[in-house]
């Protein structure tokens, strides 16, 4: 089984969004062709470091709470016309924010009709558990930027400084910005602090495997990190109705658009024959289901977001699948991954024990749920 991509060849790891393979010479092999030279793709992350000057409350878990205090600042900071609502605006097309934070969804797609599209970011918060971090200790999370996402980097960097100069999470807890490393596949340095001003040049692109080069292995175990929700008819499967199917055409699909509508255009022309190679991946799955809730202040309601922690075994031939189990890691996967859900390491299968990872993942449920009931 072969598939067809538009992987971006580069001679560099600076992304050049201007730049496409026809522009080099090079053209995106067709339906029955490999990926013959080493491809790359637009990602880069990175950690931020603060130093609180308020006491700043972490909820159980702080993605949705560190998201919302990210897009309320960059829209802050980017919009010209200060509409209530971006639909409409006649800046709507060169504004970052809804480049960044709410992508405009199509009108038409050959694939489906969308209502939203993926955002070319994924905020990684700190470790699960509520706490409180005193004036002087440090906060720290990551951030994921995608494709074109990556040229905004000072205006993301500065709107972090804003949210949390600004406040976020119960009492408006307050920090400054200590520094912003990049951590890149072969290693971390730092490019960025706020009396140097500038950023330092790095790579924002990692090197993916070629399709049919033989090191993709028949093997892979995912150790996921956060609750992934991967669902059916609105609803968020539990660990005995996912498949590997499910989730292997979930990561191709949300790898393929992300290229498509922030980078060089889709990763896969055909769907189909993906989704019958992974009909035949075999599994083992040691999955169990943590409930999490937060309140949406847009809907001002609770809403339940729970998803399946634990390892997932996958088997059979999965040389099509490597770029986007790969890209995985970077990318998270399944509903509300741009704020963190649905992270996952690709462990060392040889040493892998599947029940390390959901016994881990237990006990730090059993520890906030102990917090709680001490009422700490």
């Amino acid at each position: 089984m072969t598939t067809s991509t538009t992987i971006k060849r580069l001679q560099s790891p600076s992304y050049d969004p201007h730049r496409s393979a026809a522009n080099d010479g090079d053209q995106p092999p067709g339906a029955g062709s490999a990926i013959s030279a080493p491809v790359f793709f637009p990602v880069a992350r990175y950690r931020f470091e603060f130093r609180a000057t308020q006491p700043i409350r972490l909820p159980d878990y702080a993605g949705s709470m560190l998201r919302g205090a990210f897009g309320h600042a960059l829209r802050q900071l980017a919009c010209m016309t200060r509409q209530k609502e971006c639909a409409g605006c006649p800046l709507i097309a060169a504004c970052p924010y809804p480049a960044i934070f709410a992508p405009v969804p199509p009108a038409n797609h050959s694939l489906q009709r969308f209502s939203q599209v993926p955002a070319p970011y994924v905020i990684e918060p700190p470790a699960w558990g509520s706490r409180v971090l005193a004036a002087g200790e440090t906060l720290t999370f990551h951030q994921v930027l995608i494709g074109r996402a990556l040229h905004e980097l000072a205006l993301v960097i500065l709107a972090w400084r804003r949210a949390l100069a600004r406040g976020v999470g119960a009492g408006d807890g307050t920090a400054e910005l200590l520094r912003v490393v990049h951590c890149g596949d072969t290693g971390e340095h730092e490019i960025h602090r706020p009396e140097l001003g500038s950023i330092a040049a790095h790579a924002q692109t990692i090197a993916l495997p070629r399709l049919g080069d033989g090191t993709a292995g028949s093997a892979a175990t995912l150790r996921f990190e956060t609750p992934l929700r991967l669902q059916h008819n609105g609803r968020a499967l539990p660990p005995e109705k996912l498949q590997a199917r499910t989730l292997l055409m979930a990561l191709t699909r949300r790898a393929s658009l992300l290229a498509e509508f922030h980078a060089d255009g889709p990763l896969v022309g055909d769907f189909a024959a993906l989704s019958a190679a992974a009909a035949d991946i075999r599994e083992e799955k040691s999955l169990s289901w943590l409930d999490w809730t937060r309140f949406s202040s847009r809907q001002q309601q609770k809403m339940s977001l729970g998803g399946v922690v634990g390892s997932w075994r996958l088997e059979g031939a999965l040389a099509p699948f490597a770029p986007f189990l790969q890209l995985g890691e970077w990318l998270h996967v399944g509903k509300e991954a741009a704020f963190g859900l649905g992270r996952y390491r690709l462990a060392d299968d040889r040493q892998e024990d599947i029940s390390g990872a959901l016994d881990k993942c237990r006990d730090s449920q059993l520890q906030v749920l102990e917090r709680k009931s001490e009422g700490v």
